[in-house]
C-alpha cells in the first residue's frame, strides 16, 4: 500500500477515535445542551407556532381519529378498519351503539340507494335542501383560516352538495361565488353586515354563543390579524378586531327578536336561527328562541373547539353534547316544535359513527368543524412538520399558510365528506333503512346502563323491551 493511504488511513482512524472518544466523554454535555436548546424553544415559542401544540390538538382529535379520517379524505371511499373495534373512550357516544337488522327486517342490498337529504327550517319561505345531513361548521377567514384554505371548503361543500358556515371573520367574495350552499354567520362584530351579503345567503345563523368560548368576545391586535383580511373585515391600519358580547348596547331579548325579523325580511324568507353553547339551562335557552320566532336552533357541545379561547371558557364550562342533544331533542317535543324547527348539533363529533348517533337522537343536521380542518390539510399538514404543529399550514398567520395547494385540499375535503356520507348510508342499509327519516332513537342500545337510562334506550345487557321506554 502507498505511504500516503496509510498515512491517509491512519488520520480518518485517529479521527473517528476522536469522535468517538469525545461521544463517551462528552454525550451528557451534548444531551444537556439539547435539552436545554429544545426546552427553550418549548417554553418561549407562542402557543399558535409551539410544535408542543400537538398535545391538546391530538387530545381533542385523537391519533386514530386523525389517522382514519386522513384515510378517508385520501381514499374518498368506505374506510374499512383492520382488527376492527373502537379503542376510543369517549365518555357520551362510544357506549351508545346501533341495533343491526338481521332477522327481520332483513339488511337493504348494498346496490339499493339511501336518501340521506335534509331540509332546513321547513317551515321558512325558502328552506334551505341539502344533499346530506353534514354541514361544514363556521370557522372564520382570516381570524382563524387562510384564504386558499376557506375557498377550498367552500368548493368542496358545493361539489357533495351540502352548505358551509361562514364563521364570525370577513367573507370572501369569491368564497361566495365559490360556495353552492352559504350560511351567514350573523356575528357580534362591525364586519359581515353588507345588504348584498345578507341577500346572497341561503341561511342565517346569529351567533349568541358556541360551546369553546360560549357568549363572550375578543380582541384580535392587528399583528395576529394581518393581509387582505384586514381589508376584508374593513380594519383600518392599527385598528384591533373586536369581537363584541353584545349586537347593542343593553341588549334585550326583544332586540334578538327585532333581529330575526329584519334579517327574514331582508333575506325574503331564508332560514333564521341561533347558535348557542350547551348550558345547564339549555331548556330556558330553547323557550326564549321559540319565543324569538327562529327557524333552526344550532347547539355547540361542550367538547367543541375553535381558533382559540381561554382555557377556563373550554374546559370548566357547558354540558356535554349528548346530554345537550337529549335534554333538547325532548324539549323540543314537549313544547310540540320538533320537526318545525330544525336542530343542528356540534361539538366533539369527529367520525361518521358520532355523526349518525346525533342523528339518531333527533338531530336534523351535523356541523363538522375539527374534523374538517384534519381533512383539507391532509397531506399539507406535513408542510409544517416537523418543527412546526400541523395548523401552521391553515392558520391565515400560519408560517406554511402560502404552501397551501387550494385544489389539493378541495379533493381532500370532498372525498372526506363522500367517504363519511357512505359509511352513513351502509350503517342506515345494515339497519334495514332505506332513508335518513326512519332513523330514530329506538334503533340504538347502550352498554353503559346510566347512559341508557338517561337516553332513554335499552341497556345492552338487558333482554330488549317491545316498546322501549322514551326519556
Amino acid at each position: 500500500m502507498p505511504n500516503y493511504l496509510l498515512y491517509i488511513t491512519f488520520a480518518m482512524v485517529t479521527i473517528l477515535f476522536v469522535l468517538l472518544l469525545f461521544m463517551l466523554i462528552g454525550w451528557r454535555w451534548m444531551m444537556k445542551q439539547m435539552v436545554k436548546k429544545a426546552g427553550k424553544i418549548i417554553l418561549t415559542d407562542s402557543y399558535q407556532e409551539n410544535i408542543m401544540e400537538l398535545m391538546p390538538g391530538l387530545r381533542h382529535m385523537g391519533v386514530q381519529n386523525m389517522l382514519e379520517n386522513s384515510l378517508r379524505a385520501e381514499n374518498g371511499a368506505v374506510l374499512n378498519r383492520p382488527l376492527a373495534g373502537s379503542a376510543k373512550k369517549w365518555p357520551h357516544l362510544d357506549p351508545v351503539t346501533f341495533i343491526p337488522a338481521q332477522t327481520t327486517p332483513f339488511p337493504i342490498d348494498g346496490e339499493e340507494e339511501v336518501d340521506v337529504q335534509v331540509i332546513i327550517g321547513p317551515k321558512a319561505k325558502k328552506p334551505l335542501n341539502i344533499k346530506i345531513p353534514l354541514m361544514i361548521s363556521g370557522m372564520a377567514y382570516g381570524i382563524a383560516l387562510s384564504e386558499e384554505v376557506r375557498l377550498s371548503l367552500a368548493e368542496a361543500a358545493k361539489k357533495v352538495g351540502t352548505a358551509i358556515n361562514s364563521g364570525e371573520g370577513g367573507i370572501l367574495p369569491e368564497e361566495l361565488d365559490t360556495a353552492g350552499k352559504y350560511i351567514l354567520q350573523f356575528s357580534k362584530t362591525e364586519w359581515a353586515k353588507e345588504e348584498d351579503v345578507i341577500k346572497r345567503a341561503d341561511m342565517i345563523e346569529i351567533k349568541l354563543g358556541q360551546g369553546a368560548i360560549f357568549g363572550m368576545g375578543r380582541e384580535i391586535p392587528p399583528k395576529e390579524l394581518t393581509g387582505r383580511a384586514r381589508e376584508v373585515m374593513g380594519l383600518k391600519e392599527n385598528e384591533d378586531a373586536v369581537i363584541f358580547e353584545h349586537f347593542v348596547e343593553n341588549q334585550t331579548l326583544n332586540d334578538i327578536k327585532n333581529l330575526v325579523n329584519e334579517l327574514r325580511d331582508l333575506t325574503d324568507g331564508v332560514p333564521i336561527g341561533v347558535k348557542i353553547g350547551t348550558g345547564g339551562k339549555i331548556e330556558e335557552d330553547i323557550d326564549h328562541l321559540i319565543d324569538i320566532g327562529v327557524d333552526f336552533i344550532a347547539i355547540d357541545g361542550g367538547q367543541a373547539a375553535m381558533h382559540e379561547a381561554p382555557p377556563i371558557l373550554c374546559d370548566d364550562f357547558g354540558i356535554p353534547t349528548l346530554h345537550g342533544i337529549v335534554r333538547a331533542v325532548n324539549h323540543l317535543e314537549k313544547r310540540k316544535v320538533k320537526g318545525q324547527i330544525s336542530l343542528i348539533v356540534s361539538g366533539g363529533l369527529l367520525v361518521p359513527g358520532h355523526f349518525l348517533k346525533v342523528l339518531a337522537l333527533g338531530a336534523d343536521a351535523v356541523y363538522v368543524g375539527s374534523a374538517m380542518l384534519f381533512a383539507v390539510a391532509h397531506t399539507q399538514s406535513l408542510n409544517a412538520l416537523p418543527f412546526e404543529p400541523p395548523t401552521q399550514a391553515i392558520w391565515n398567520q400560519g408560517k406554511f399558510k402560502d404552501q397551501f395547494k387550494r385544489e389539493d385540499g378541495t379533493k381532500a375535503a370532498e372525498k372526506f365528506l363522500t367517504s363519511s356520507t357512505e359509511e352513513i348510508k351502509i350503517a342506515l342499509r345494515a339497519m334495514g333503512k332505506r332513508s335518513l327519516k326512519e332513523l330514530t332513537k329506538k334503533d340504538l342500545v347502550a352498554y353503559d346502563e346510566l347512559t341508557a337510562k338517561m337516553v332513554g334506550i335499552p341497556f345492552s345487557f338487558e333482554s330488549f323491551p317491545d316498546n322501549p321506554k322514551e326519556s
